[in-house]
């Protein structure tokens, strides 16, 4: 048996299924997860790997393989019939192979597809050829931990603009479709003089599911930085706009995450402002 540790929130779940998924098969493996992860991507996704109980979990005997964030050559040959995946695994070398058994897996349940497009027909309206932005800005804990921690700085509102401007000067009727952790910092920093931006989702950060899976059924993507913003943009496909060189040169962040093994090659980075940083001031 092997399985996988359930840790983090939404993009982090998805990410250490994923990965199990696909190291398991790598290794010639079952898989199992865990009634912690079940219990969470069940909710929205028609997963489908077996469930593990807790009581004969317990009664394993593990052997804890520890992963970094990226796939290594030493994963394609994991000793051991019991193994237990540790780590923050969240990088689509490990799975891209497979894509479409990862975009099978990650299926939503049809009422949720029913309650996301019934949304965005309304926001939509009387519009044609009507092109849906998902725009997934993350705040939360990371306004503090990006600069005391990693030195390192969340998109702006810079950012967010020239982002939404390639969407506006490519497609004839853009909508923007955004959901945040931190909706107050967007209403006040988006500019929406064109109105052609809407402010969904409830912005609970420890309950995503409707905001996931209301940006996932949209055509494009904008995301800031984390699992959840590279989740959408491997989903949904179409373009993905993302913030990229967002730490400084010595961050310790860089020694857990690489930027090219976060971002497809055919997505397209923005650098950020990292002068907050550089000139000591809070971003």
């Amino acid at each position: 048996m092997w399985t996988v540790n359930a840790i983090g929130r939404l993009g982090n779940l998805m990410g250490e299924y994923a990965t199990l998924y696909s190291l398991a098969k790598m290794n010639g493996r079952q898989a199992y997860i865990l009634p912690g992860m079940q219990n969470k991507l069940a909710r929205i996704f028609k997963i489908r790997l077996p469930v593990l109980d807790q009581d004969v979990a317990k009664r394993i005997k593990w052997s804890n393989y520890r992963l970094h964030d990226w796939m290594s050559d030493e994963y394609r040959h994991i000793e051991g019939n019991n193994v237990h995946l540790s780590g923050y695994p969240c990088s689509f070398t490990f799975y891209h192979h497979i894509k479409d058994e990862i975009l099978r897996e990650f299926t939503f349940h049809d009422f949720i597809k029913e309650e996301s497009y019934a949304y965005l027909n309304n926001v939509r309206g009387d519009k044609k050829n009507v092109s849906f932005v998902g725009v997934h800005v993350r705040r939360g804990d990371y306004v503090y931990v990006m600069p005391n921690t990693w030195k390192g700085v969340l998109a702006d509102k810079g950012y967010l603009q020239k982002a939404m401007d390639y969407f506006r000067n490519k497609y004839e009727n853009p909508l923007f479709i955004v959901t945040s952790n931190g909706m107050d910092w967007c209403k006040e920093n988006i500019d929406n003089s064109l109105g052609d931006v809407h402010f969904g989702g409830d912005g609970q950060e420890g309950f995503p599911d409707r905001d996931f899976a209301l940006l996932a059924h949209c055509n494009h993507t904008i995301m800031t930085i984390g699992t959840f913003g590279i989740w959408l943009g491997y989903l949904v496909g179409g373009e993905t706009i993302y913030l990229t060189n967002y730490t400084l040169p010595d961050s310790p962040f860089l020694n857990v995450f690489k930027y090219e093994a976060a971002f497809l090659p055919e997505w397209i980075g923005i650098p950020a402002d990292l002068s907050p940083l550089l000139n000591k001031k809070d971003p």
